[in-house]
């Protein structure tokens, strides 16, 4: 509970709005904790002028399926009047049909899973030799070793971002990421961060775009540009929307999902010797794991039209916080949820989120985690965390959830 200015107690601030304060570092050690506090109320909660909260599995799945819930383009968030800010915002992940269909239709045309499968052997080329100077090393920060380089090698390779080019922009793509949080949580001066980083990134990828026309390669954004020319084009503005959405989504949930994933299994010993015996397969494991502690934590929604959630009435445009976290250790659908098993049938979980916004980039996450995951359990068989848990340090982030670092000792 925070106290207000006149020293009485009561809540306000987040936890008024929301029913917990995301930025609060016992809420991002533990925020099952507080999800559980919150379904207690029911499957949907209302604060103080903020948004419907909605913890229940049943309940999120619904608003993820029901057209009568949509992105609503994210106005309430298009704050900055710089054009090229702006312009790069309109990506499919906030747009609703019909502009989300055509648009997804045309990226995915480039985005194919034929692309994503032929990757295949670089990812596991590039497991391999990060692990190789991680063994060597003997005590890593697993996400500088690991999880981060893994994603973002791949996404740039898939890309064709110069590799030369990525230390430029990490600074850029945290600040993204670090921004996806509602505008109404965040400080003000994380939100000026986000919009300078915004704008730098956006006038480096029109760089990288006019060099691509002149000399095109084999690679995602040359495909992008082939769409652009053809027939229904991708215009400019939503070919910076998406490459900036396939950038920062297509390595940021993916360095959490591996880095959450392995804390789960050095936190659960007897799991991760049986992922290591092949008592349980790297991709039923995995969906275990992303549901017992997505990358992905929550997503808004906003009522198209009046509704009902969880047996609440949702009025014409009202804000619904769909979290995903809490969805995914509901009870009523997963026995025991706080309980780590690798056994499990875990596929009902929605850490990709649902209906016609599931992540396009699954597939290739899914692909760079097993991997990972397979990989790090046979090669180092003495893996143990080198810190206490109070050693760990989360991200302060609500709808990216993940660790900062992660020391761990492999042999």
């Amino acid at each position: 509970m925070t106290e207000t200015a006149d020293g009485t107690g009561t809540a306000s601030g987040p936890t008024a709005t929301l029913g917990f304060d995301p930025y609060d570092p016992d809420f991002l050690a533990d925020p099952y904790r507080h999800y559980r506090r919150l379904a207690e109320a029911g499957p949907a909660t209302r604060g103080e002028g903020g948004p419907l909260v909605v913890t229940s599995n049943r309940a999120c799945a619904a608003v993820l399926r029901d057209p009568r819930f949509g992105r609503g383009g994210d106005a309430a968030v298009m704050r900055d009047e710089d054009r090229t800010v702006n312009r790069s915002r309109r990506s499919f992940l906030v747009m609703d049909p019909p502009d989300h269909t055509r648009l997804r239709g045309l990226v995915g045309k480039a985005f194919t899973p034929r692309m994503v499968e032929r990757l295949r052997p670089r990812v596991a080329d590039l497991v391999d030799e990060l692990l190789d100077a991680a063994m060597e090393k003997g005590e890593v920060d697993l996400v500088e070793a690991l999880a981060y380089p893994l994603p973002v090698t791949v996404i740039s390779e898939l890309l064709g971002v110069p590799a030369g080019d990525w230390p430029r922009f990490r600074g850029w793509v945290d600040d993204l990421a670090a921004g996806l949080d509602p505008d109404f949580l965040q400080p003000p001066e994380r939100i000026r961060r986000r919009e300078r980083s915004r704008a730098e990134f956006c006038a480096y990828l029109l760089d990288l775009f006019a060099r691509r026309r002149a000399d095109p390669g084999d690679d995602l954004i040359s495909a992008l540009l082939a769409v652009e020319e053809s027939g229904d084009a991708l215009s400019e503005d939503e070919l910076l929307s998406t490459c900036v959405l396939l950038i920062v989504a297509g390595h940021e949930t993916t360095i959490s999902l591996i880095g959450n994933a392995v804390l789960a299994l050095l936190r659960h010993p007897a799991e991760l010797a049986a992922l290591r015996e092949g008592a349980v397969t790297v991709g039923t494991a995995l969906d275990e794991l992303l549901r017992y502690d997505a990358p992905v934590q929550s997503t808004v929604r906003v009522a198209l039209e009046p509704a009902d959630v969880g047996g609440t009435a949702v009025a014409e445009g009202e804000l619904v916080m769909l979290m995903l976290g809490a969805a995914n250790r509901d009870p009523a659908v997963f026995a025991d949820p706080d309980r780590l098993d690798l056994g499990r049938d875990a596929r009902r979980h929605l850490a990709f989120g649902l209906g016609i916004h599931f992540c396009l980039g699954a597939p290739l996450a899914r692909l760079e985690a097993e991997a990972a995951l397979k990989r790090l359990a046979g090669r180092a068989p003495a893996l143990a965390l080198a810190t206490g848990p109070d050693g760990l340090r989360y991200k302060d982030r609500l709808v990216l959830r993940g660790l900062a670092e992660l020391p761990v000792r492999l042999r």
